[in-house]
């Protein structure tokens, strides 16, 4: 590992990433780590909007922090949940999940463990499929 910084000036956001209706800046921690965890700012596409798409990753571990804005996930066993600036949450691995909506302003700062990983979308949810690792029933509604 090795001592990494990035500044916001001259940093720019890349629309390649996991998901099209965001945009990512890399922080440069999958590099100072060598690949055990990538972290980068995601922020709103203008005009692109959530597909709602139920998809788990295959990690050991995810957690967000909202900067900007808020945004509306749905969890296997646990429901909706809306973020709003100011929430960190953490998803165990392998929970099935979807984003609903975000709004347009919403900036996050996600930290996910190893850097390279897998996602796996579910054709749809229902109760007769595997049951992911399930977080203990806490519900937050921001």
């Amino acid at each position: 590992m090795r001592f990494q910084v990035t500044h916001l000036k001259g940093s720019q956001f890349a629309r390649r990433g996991l998901r099209g209706y965001f945009e990512y800046r890399d922080l440069g921690i999958k590099q100072a780590t060598r690949g055990k965890v990538v972290a980068h700012v995601i922020r709103a596409r203008p005009g692109k909007a959530p597909h709602g798409e139920w998809h788990w990753h295959d990690v050991d571990m995810q957690f967000v922090y909202v900067l900007k804005g808020s945004a509306a996930f749905e969890y296997e066993g646990i429901g909706r949940v809306t973020m709003k600036a100011g929430t960190c949450f953490y998803q165990p691995p392998r929970i099935r999940h979807r984003e609903i909506r975000h709004s347009k302003d919403l900036h996050m700062i996600e930290f996910v463990s190893p850097a390279k990983f897998k996602t796996y979308s579910v054709k749809s949810y229902s109760a007769e499929q595997p049951a992911a690792r399930r977080s203990p029933a806490r519900r937050s509604r921001g």
